[in-house]
């Protein structure tokens, strides 16, 4: 036997990870969906303050049921979709991402099948696989929406004990009809779980709706958002959901004891007490999204509808060269998605304007 003896599924796998390349390399970095816009001065003297105040306690271990935090977080939702939540709908982890795998280590696991639709999030199998819950993809449409008839035949086939759909979806950009999530929620019954991942919900266009609104006529809905996006925190590593307190109960079962340290909790806490500003380049993004659209489809490019903030475009017979042609030109975008397509992250003005004059440059190059 090889060294070192890992599972037999992992040998040879390499790990999940977009390209990570230094300013020098790559100046213009639009490939894994960050906010732009930083934090302001104000709010990281918030921020430090906050974090100081908290390492005072770090001999303690910090509150398990983060408490304030949930509060904090349930009032910032019921601005954003809620209906009345409260801290005991809410729950929190490192990132959405550990929101998922807690999901499927308490609902999935062997025996058991995660169901999503195709093209989506790529971590959603490796969340299954590490939980030893059976995966199952169906497929979207060509324009990347989701068939419901399909959809709902599909779970009537595989009797899935979750199904992750994210909405909008990466790395599509698309989001869901509300009556869609309604029409799943009643299929599955409350012997399954529709989580709803919006972790770019807010980046929503005017007038589409967040599950956050479906919550109190579904008991086996969950919505799960993130700090990572919108909020500007990425290297915070925040995600959260709402859900039925049953499904928190659940959660924590599986849960490390005291998962969120006493600096995450106090970060997020002073985040969320500048929402309003983190936030407030939300509108321009979605601006600049929808510019970025425009002008690529003038240019005779195949644009999903996004939204999101980024953008899936093609198609391409060797979308590897066009990635690789931005990249000389100093721009970071994602070769991800189905043969033939990119997806570029939306960034500051001069950022897009950087990635519309590479990409001329090289679509006249390799024609």
């Amino acid at each position: 036997m090889s060294f070192p003896p890992i599972r037999p599924e992992l040998a040879g796998i390499e790990p999940y990870g977009a390209p990570q390349l230094t300013k020098d390399a790559a100046p213009v970095q639009l490939n894994v969906n960050e906010n732009p816009y930083g934090p302001s001065e104000a709010c990281l003297d918030d921020i430090a303050a906050s974090v100081r105040e908290a390492a005072r306690t770090l001999n303690r271990y910090p509150d398990r049921e983060f408490t304030a935090l949930r509060e904090g977080l349930a009032a910032y939702l019921n601005t954003d979709g809620g209906q009345g939540l409260t801290r005991d709908e809410i729950w929190a982890a490192n990132g959405s991402n550990e929101v998922m795998l807690q999901l499927l280590q308490a609902f999935g696991g062997p025996g058991r099948t995660a169901l999503s639709f195709a093209p989506t999030y790529s971590m959603y199998p490796e969340y299954a696989r590490d939980t030893h819950t059976t995966w199952v993809a169906g497929r979207r449409e060509t324009d990347f929406s989701l068939d419901l008839d399909a959809a709902v035949a599909l779970i009537r086939e595989v009797r899935p004990n979750v199904v992750l759909l994210p909405s909008p979806n990466n790395p599509t950009g698309t989001a869901l009809p509300p009556e869609a999530i309604g029409v799943l929620c009643e299929e599955l019954g409350e012997s399954a779980l529709l989580v709803v991942d919006e972790a770019y919900g807010e980046f929503r266009r005017e007038g589409v709706p967040s599950a956050l609104e479906l919550l109190p006529r579904y008991r086996n809905l969950v919505v799960s958002r993130t700090m990572s996006k919108a909020f500007a925190g990425a290297g915070l590593r925040l995600g959260y959901l709402a859900a039925d307190k049953a499904i928190l109960d659940a959660i924590r079962v599986v849960r490390l004891p005291y998962h969120l340290s006493a600096v995450s909790q106090a970060t997020a806490l002073a985040a969320l007490r500048h929402a309003d500003e983190l936030l407030g380049k939300v509108d321009e993004l979605r601006k600049e999204r929808d510019e970025t659209v425009g002008w690529l489809r003038d240019r005779g490019f195949e644009v999903a509808d996004s939204d999101a903030n980024f953008v899936l475009f093609g198609l391409f017979e060797d979308r590897h060269a066009v990635w690789q042609g931005l990249l000389d030109r100093g721009v970071l975008i994602r070769e991800t998605g189905p043969d033939g397509w990119l997806r570029v992250s939306i960034g500051t003005p001069d950022e897009m304007t950087a990635f519309k004059t590479a990409l001329t440059d090289v679509v006249k190059e390799l024609r």
